[in-house]
């Protein structure tokens, strides 16, 4: 039995010292170092080419090295008779929680507008907002989202959040899938922290931007797939929306000619909000391994109707 590291960009050493300073005993390959494929049980993956899992007769637990599993079900060829699992990881949501908190004091401080000016030697000063009078509404509120919203509201901002299921986190409102536009109507500033779902791709829309505040600022720290661009740039231009942080794309690296890139009411970050860290994920992932070996309940399992 062993372990499978496959990643679309190779960059394994990280993974491989963190996993071997566990000293479990796991034998650890790449698709590189491998021998002999019947050997490979499971496989901690990331954005792995399509049907990089056909050679592999025996594996039982496929992984996501992060806590996003869309790259996952992109493989239409991923083996049915395995167990999906990701990474569930506190100092991802504390990452997250940060990277949020700063943009949503950058946007009401006006930061970003007086970055534009100091280029411009404009000397313009205009009235900032305070955290108590702007209303959050976090688009995705299971554990990741959850975190963050008890991190907003801790600072002083008023939050809410949507989820299938309504939550109980106190201090802030739950909203049901039912009670969308009543959510939305409340959200001045709107972060998407979904899972990519085939009911969730595009829900970044022009028809959800008419139902914000007017004036409302977007952020998007889940996945490009979730944003129909050309209805950004349309709600920003008609005046909808104020501006949009955006961590995420449909393509990434974003290309150099994308119109984005330009707009100084859109703010463009490369997919940095909260970043896996090999040393942090590997005790996780040799636990399951283990559980995996014994036959015992594995943690973090991915539901591959809901597919997240």
């Amino acid at each position: 039995m062993a372990l499978l590291l496959i990643r679309s960009d190779k960059n394994y050493d990280s993974w491989l010292k963190a996993l071997t300073d566990q000293n479990s005993g796991v034998q650890v390959y790449t698709p590189e170092t491998v021998e002999n494929p019947v050997e490979i049980t499971m496989a901690l993956t990331w954005k792995a080419p399509k049907g990089s899992f056909s050679n592999y007769p025996n594996l039982k637990v496929i992984g996501s090295m992060g806590a996003g599993v869309d790259h996952l079900f992109d493989d239409p060829s991923l083996p049915q008779n395995v167990t999906l699992t990701r990474v569930v990881d506190e100092k991802l949501s504390s990452d997250m929680q940060e990277f949020v908190l700063a943009r949503c004091l950058n946007h009401i401080k006006d930061l970003e507008y007086y970055s534009h000016l100091q280029q411009q030697v404009d000397w313009s000063p205009k009235q900032y907002r305070r955290v108590a009078d702007v209303s959050v509404g976090i688009l995705g509120f299971g554990t990741l989202g959850q975190a963050v919203g008890k991190k907003l509201a801790n600072v002083g901002f008023k939050v809410s959040g949507w989820s299938h299921t309504r939550k109980e986190v106190s201090g802030i409102k739950s909203y049901t899938t039912a009670e969308l536009d009543s959510f939305l109507a409340t959200s001045e500033i709107l972060i998407c922290l979904l899972p990519l779902t085939d009911q969730t791709r595009n829900i970044l829309n022009l028809e959800l931007f008419r139902k914000l505040p007017e004036k409302a600022y977007l952020i998007n720290v889940a996945r490009g797939g979730h944003l129909n661009e050309a209805d950004l740039i349309a709600a920003l231009e008609e005046g909808l929306l104020s501006g949009a942080a955006l961590d995420v794309f449909n393509r990434e690296p974003l290309p150099k000619d994308h119109k984005f890139w330009k707009r100084n009411d859109i703010s463009i970050t490369p997919h940095v909000a909260s970043m896996s860290s090999a040393g942090s994920v590997a005790p996780q992932v040799v636990e399951n391994y283990h559980r995996m070996e014994y036959g015992s309940e594995l943690m973090n399992v991915v539901s591959r109707e809901k597919k997240y």
